[in-house]
C-alpha cells in the first residue's frame, strides 16, 4: 500500500494533472490493484473532467455507503466529518469516493467549496485521509495542489512512499530542479521519481538526455505529448481513448507510442516502490 505524490514546484504549467489521470488509470486498467486518486485543488475540475462531465450540483455518493449521511455529503468534506468523529475504518473512505472502474479505480472528489478560507480549513484533514486511505487502497495518487497551506504540502510529501516531481521539458526547469535537490535533502531521496510531461520525443531534453544530464540511476519517465490524449481528457474520454490504442499493433504509430510510454512509466513506479521498500 502506497501513496504516490506528483507535485511540482512553481507556477508554471507541467501537464501534472493529466499525467497523473493517465499513469493511475493506466495501472488500473493493467494491474489487479485498488486504486485511488485523489483531487486536492480548489476550483479546478481538470482531473475530473477526465471521467465524467462536470455538474453544479454535489455528486452521489457511492452507493456502497451503509450509513454516512450520503444525502447530504460526500467527497472530502463528508470523509473529514467522519474522521473528525473517530468512526473512519479502511473500507469506509471508499464510500465517499466515486467509482471509476469497478473494485480497480476510485476517486476522491476536491473540496466543493468556493472560498478559500473554508478550503484551506478543509486542507490539513488530507493527512488523516491519505492515512485511513492506505490501508484500504494498494495505490493512491494523489495531485498535490500548488496553492495547498505550505504544511499541509509538506506533510504530505513526508508520508509519500514515492514523490513523482514534475518538470517542464526545457533547461530552465530542469536546472530549477538541480537547484532544488542540492537546497534540500528532501529531494535527495531514493523515492524521488522525475516526470517530464507534455513530452516532445524529438526534443533534445528526451528522458534519455535528461537522465543523462541529472546523473540520474534511473531513467527518468516522461508522459509524450499527444493531442488525442488531450481532447479525450477535455472530453471524459480518457478511459475509451486508453483502451481504444492498447489494441494498435503499428509500433510506429504515435498513440501506440503514447501507450507504451505511459506503460512504462507505471512499471517505473512499481519498480521504484519496491526498491524503497526494499531498502527499508
Amino acid at each position: 500500500m502506497a501513496i504516490v505524490t506528483f507535485y511540482r514546484r512553481g507556477k508554471k504549467e507541467t501537464g501534472q494533472t493529466l499525467s497523473l489521470a493517465a499513469i493511475a488509470t493506466d495501472m488500473a486498467i493493467q494491474h489487479n490493484y485498488k486504486i485511488l486518486i485523489v483531487d486536492t485543488t480548489f476550483q479546478y475540475k481538470t482531473l475530473e473532467e477526465c471521467f465524467w462531465p462536470i455538474q453544479k450540483e454535489a455528486p452521489t455518493i457511492n452507493p456502497n455507503n451503509k450509513g454516512a449521511n450520503a444525502a447530504i455529503e460526500s467527497g472530502i468534506e463528508g470523509l473529514v466529518k467522519v474522521i473528525s468523529s473517530n468512526k473512519t475504518t479502511p473500507e469506509i473512505v471508499r464510500n465517499y469516493c466515486r467509482t471509476i472502474l469497478r473494485e480497480r479505480l476510485d476517486f476522491l472528489q476536491a473540496p466543493l467549496t468556493t472560498e478559500y478560507k473554508d478550503y484551506a480549513e478543509v486542507a490539513p484533514k488530507y493527512v488523516d485521509v491519505l492515512n485511513a486511505a492506505n490501508r484500504y487502497y494498494d495505490y493512491i495518487f494523489v495531485d498535490l495542489y500548488k496553492d495547498l497551506p505550505a504544511n499541509v504540502k509538506e506533510e504530505i510529501l513526508q508520508i509519500s512512499d514515492i514523490v513523482v516531481y514534475n518538470v517542464l521539458q526545457n533547461f530552465d526547469s530542469i536546472n530549477d530542479f538541480l537547484d532544488l535537490r542540492s537546497s534540500n535533502d528532501f529531494f535527495k531521496r531514493r523515492n524521488i521519481m522525475i516526470l517530464l510531461g507534455r513530452c516532445d520525443l524529438d526534443s533534445k531534453y528526451n528522458a534519455k538526455n535528461v537522465t543523462r544530464y541529472l546523473r540520474e540511476k534511473n531513467q527518468v519517465s516522461c508522459v509524450p505529448y499527444n493531442t488525442l490524449f488531450f481532447e479525450a481528457c477535455s472530453e471524459n474520454k480518457l478511459i475509451e481513448f486508453l483502451l481504444k490504442f492498447r489494441k494498435l499493433t503499428d509500433e510506429l504509430d504515435r498513440n501506440a507510442i503514447f501507450i507504451k510510454t505511459i506503460e512504462q512509466t507505471v512499471v517505473a513506479i512499481i519498480d521504484k516502490l519496491h526498491e524503497v521498500q526494499m531498502r527499508g
